[in-house]
């Protein structure tokens, strides 16, 4: 296990060294991009005779377990230091629209991509049963824009779009894993998962007891930690309790059946509102340092992973053919699950024709779809479902990831025009304009 995480720091750093030096892409985009490259060069030399780099690259990965490595590992600091870097009240001020894209969006485009995968892959002789087509909705559904979220940065996004899109992917991430649990029991009736024989009521109870008693025990553990942190002025003790926060309250509430991730999300959040009465001024700095660079690490780890696990992939070429069409499912699943609930919103909330179309194309996947994926129990499409699941996440890092600037940018100079204009991203109060898709 230590062999293998020091090969992946390694090439990670060499990754991100190269990346920023000649490349300048996104970092996430630019590791996750070395990777895959390097993986097809290693996978070349391996059909020219030169197999051992790619054994030994592919061993460590297989011995590393990426499902585990994010889902049992660090997904806790993910979402904490993500939620932490947040402003709660933005995040309270939206919490209509940031609980509906993530709830009604997500179940939404879980059933249209379950559906319409189902009917796609049965169609051109991939057999697969709704259930685990439904299962792969689930998985590719929750959205992970880190990538995107460094190159919105780079533009004088309005507080209250970065809000909307941090806080929806976020709160969709555990909206995401829990409804992928409790499918993974009730309708691939896996022994021992949450859910293992349950009725279709039990699992909406099942769901809603997760996500619920996550989100209550994310706002006790938020609340307990502010107390503690109140009562103390070292930097490194207050570091650490911040970790023990995440790393300990993730495994306690997986522990008492409860969304470890919707805890996560919540706690951060409560702290984030609190920070600044909590901490000293030094101390603020510090933290907001130290969390932005551990969430950056992560990312850069995970993102390499993405791109080297190609090596693992043996596809046909009718699975690749069949991810290619699925990449435009996901796309109008994503498209439609984003303009409906907001369609509903728009008189109360205000958004501007450039709304859906950011979430749209800034709903990257990435770590979270593909551990889930590779946490499917062995049945005769669970290749299939990793391999479009891997062609997805590389088409969203690597094409919208790549060119979502110029639509950031045209949504930035819309946010600055007065009302009655070619429209606003995300005006301050109701507008006139009609949301466009």
């Amino acid at each position: 296990m230590l062999d293998a995480f020091a090969v992946l720091l390694c090439l990670t750093a060499l990754l991100a060294f190269i990346n920023e030096r000649f490349v300048r892409l996104p970092a996430t985009v630019g590791v996750a991009l070395g990777g895959m490259l390097l993986a097809l060069l290693l996978g070349l030399l391996s059909l020219l005779g030169v197999k051992a780099p790619a054994n030994v690259l592919g061993g460590l990965l297989t011995h590393l377990d990426f499902s585990k490595f994010v889902l049992n590992g660090v997904l806790s600091l993910l979402l904490f230091a993500g939620a932490l870097g947040l402003d709660t009240r933005q995040i309270l001020a939206q919490w209509r629209s940031i609980l509906s894209l993530a709830l009604v969006g997500t179940l939404l485009s879980t059933a249209l991509i379950g559906v319409s995968s189902w009917w796609l892959l049965n169609a051109l002789g991939l057999p697969i049963p709704l259930g685990g087509a439904l299962l792969f909705g689930s998985l590719i559904s929750p959205t992970d824009p880190v990538a995107v979220l460094d190159k919105i940065k780079q533009y004088a996004l309005p507080a209250r779009s970065e809000a909307l899109i941090a806080g929806e992917s976020l709160f969709n991430d555990g909206v995401g894993v829990v409804l992928y649990l409790t499918l993974l029991g009730v309708v691939a009736a896996v022994p021992g998962a949450h859910g293992a024989g349950e009725g279709l009521g039990g699992a909406v109870l099942l769901f809603g007891r997760e996500a619920l008693g996550g989100a209550l025990f994310g706002v006790v553990l938020g609340g307990l930690g502010a107390l503690a942190l109140r009562q103390i002025e070292q930097e490194g003790v207050e570091t650490l309790i911040m970790l023990a926060l995440a790393v300990g309250g993730y495994a306690a509430a997986t522990a008492l059946g409860l969304s470890g991730p919707i805890a996560m999300v919540l706690a951060g959040l409560c702290l984030s509102e609190v920070k600044s009465r909590v901490f000293g001024g030094s101390s603020v700095e510090h933290i907001r340092s130290f969390w932005h660079t551990i969430d950056q690490v992560i990312n850069m780890l995970l993102f390499t992973f993405v791109g080297l696990d190609v090596l693992l992939l043996r596809p046909s070429g009718l699975e690749v053919g069949v991810g290619a069409l699925l990449v435009g499912v996901v796309l109008a699943a994503r498209l439609l699950s984003v303009a409906l609930p907001l369609r509903v919103l728009r008189r109360r909330e205000g958004y501007g024709r450039y709304t859906v179309r950011l979430l749209t194309w800034g709903g990257l996947r990435g770590a979270i779809a593909i551990s889930l994926a590779l946490g499917l129990p062995e049945s005769s499409y669970r290749e299939t479902i990793i391999t479009v699941t891997y062609i997805i996440v590389l088409f969203t890092i690597l094409v919208q990831g790549l060119s979502i600037g110029p639509l950031v940018q045209r949504a930035v100079t819309a946010s600055r025009e007065p009302p009655g204009g070619t429209g606003e991203l995300l005006a301050e109060g109701p507008v006139a304009d009609p949301l466009e898709p």
